[in-house]
């Protein structure tokens, strides 16, 4: 690695590294190779606004130094890093600086053995429909490794002979050939990932196994220096997004965003966001893991974690369904637990995890339960039987629905819904509809477990223990409902209600157990009822 010295304007990104030179530019088809840019300044222009993003990301220098500017204009989406700059950031444009992305591991992908098919010259009986002129039929290893001509690359089907109806798969690497036991479901497959096609099998196993080979240490190293950690580069638009989500912490927020009404932080990268997102005061810091998914990227990708290249043809790492990032499956078990949901990538209300609803939104709890309940307040404190009586099926999907549309615009008003038992059915069903209940599984057995207890002191004791153990988001929604349920037991001579009735309708909606075991929920509902019912007594001590 060469020489390197920080950037001239790190006095806000002190952290941040910036490439000398761009030795080449790579093409999106990364084949060609066009001429070299000059040193010095490097100045994207508009003829090169589609190449510009990736022929930066497929730039092999780690020679660091002078700065790169962009055109405003050129800061459009092509891949993961730059998830398009808002407009109103044009005016920092050329003082924007990219992040740095290693690119080692990219040019041992450039690098690696090509695929090369060995046609069988014969026809071959019994050719399964979905194998290729690559499939010689059964034959020995020997023979398949005489066919292979010591080609690096070189690859064969073959059916095995002591196991006839099993096929394996001849590859020639590293001077040597490998035997793989190759399967078939609809698509072709020797380990956890499936491909279309054996070409493409093949391509991808040569990518993995050179740059393993070649980059083993490396490779066990790359999550020692993270990026994720030092994101300098998002330091100059964390105080212009900050602005824009103070001055939106009073304005009506929508589920559904249309193109028009797209922020400054959701077209930022998800790392932007992120920085921005931590640094506002607005911002309330539940803490929350990312939801990772395997997941396949189309065009080169980086790391958003160790800032390396993701190889391969396919699932070359995780994406988190929540906030966008993009990781390697290895550095994501070294991600903290800072998903920042991005509120475009949050479908709906109900049924959506409570935590990433929070934080999606930047509120204490989740919308559904402060509007429900203000309505509620307002003019069904003494209704009798309120949260007994169920509101009509119907009329209760529509209010689920208006909230999946319309978020905090949804209007449950008595003008729309005058019986207020289809407001408290409403609420009753997002609570049910959680995929962790508000009193998680992991916490399940640990209240049931105090229910048990015989001494009273003890067990109140025991129940606020427990309560210590649940997620900020949602001890914070509990206890706004227990305050409220509270003030719905003071009306007791005018709707009937009281602590226990309220606990043998809330104990199944707030608790489940882990178990789907109709059983277990039928032996632990007093349990369930107890719980709620210590809970709204003992409110104002237990919260």
């Amino acid at each position: 690695m060469t020489q390197t010295h920080r950037a001239k304007s790190a006095s806000s990104c002190p952290n941040l590294l910036v490439p000398e030179t761009w030795p080449h530019q790579v093409s999106a088809s990364h084949a060609g190779r066009s001429k070299q840019p000059q040193g010095g300044i490097l100045k994207i222009n508009e003829e090169h606004r589609r190449g510009a993003i990736q022929d930066l990301l497929a730039s092999p220098g780690f020679t660091f130094g002078k700065r790169v500017v962009f055109d405003s204009h050129c800061l459009k989406r092509q891949h993961t890093f730059a998830d398009g700059l808002h407009s109103s950031c044009t005016s920092d444009a050329e003082e924007y600086q990219p992040p740095i992305w290693k690119s080692y591991l990219y040019q041992l992908q450039q690098e690696a053995p090509r695929p090369k098919r060995i046609i069988c010259p014969r026809g071959v009986e019994n050719r399964p429909k979905y194998y290729g002129r690559e499939f010689h039929g059964i034959i020995s290893r020997e023979q398949a490794d005489e066919l292979l001509g010591g080609v690096e690359g070189a690859y064969i089907l073959r059916e095995s002979q002591r196991q006839p109806g099993c096929y394996t798969l001849a590859l020639r690497f590293g001077n040597q050939t490998l035997n793989y036991r190759l399967f078939h479901d609809g698509k072709h497959f020797v380990g956890e990932k499936r491909f279309e096609s054996i070409h493409d099998l093949v391509t991808d196993g040569l990518i993995t196994l050179y740059i393993e080979t070649k980059a083993a240490e490396y490779i066990s190293k790359m999550t020692t220096n993270p990026i994720y950690e030092h994101i300098g580069y998002a330091t100059l638009l964390r105080e212009k997004v900050s602005r824009r989500l103070s001055r939106s912490k009073n304005e009506p927020r929508k589920t559904n965003v249309t193109h028009e009404e797209h922020t400054a932080v959701e077209k930022i990268s998800s790392l932007v966001r992120r920085a921005a997102l931590t640094h506002n005061d607005n911002h309330f810091n539940y803490e929350k893991t990312h939801n990772f998914k395997v997941h396949t990227f189309r065009g080169p990708h980086w790391c958003e974690y160790c800032a390396n290249f993701m190889w391969g043809l396919i699932a070359q790492g995780v994406r988190c369904s929540d906030c966008g990032l993009n990781v390697h499956k290895q550095c994501s078990k070294h991600v903290p637990n800072d998903c920042q949901p991005d509120l475009k990538r949050i479908k709906k209300v109900y049924c959506c995890d409570l935590t990433t609803l929070v934080k999606a939104h930047n509120t204490q709890r989740p919308m559904v339960v402060d509007i429900c309940i203000r309505e509620i307040e307002a003019r069904g404190l003494k209704s009798e039987g309120l949260y007994r009586v169920s509101g009509f099926t119907e009329h209760i999907e529509d209010v689920k629905m208006a909230f999946d549309r319309d978020g905090e615009k949804a209007d449950i008003s008595a003008n729309v819904y005058p019986d207020i038992n289809i407001i408290t059915g409403a609420l009753k069903l997002y609570f049910r509809d959680l995929p962790i209940p508000v009193i998680t599984y992991d916490t399940y057995s640990k209240f049931i477990d105090a229910a048990k207890i015989s001494n009273a002191d003890e067990r109140l004791e025991a129940v606020h223990e427990v309560l210590m153990l649940l997620p900020p988001a949602h001890y914070e929604t509990l206890r706004y409902l227990m305050i409220h349920l509270k003030k719905v037991t003071m009306n007791e001579k005018d709707n009937f209600m009281n602590a226990e009735n309220l606990g043998i309708v809330f104990g199944p909606t707030l608790m489940r157990p882990p178990e789907d075991s109709t059983l277990t929920t039928l032996h632990d509902m007093r349990y369930q009822k107890l719980i709620v019912q210590i809970l709204i007594e003992n409110e104002d001590v237990l919260f």
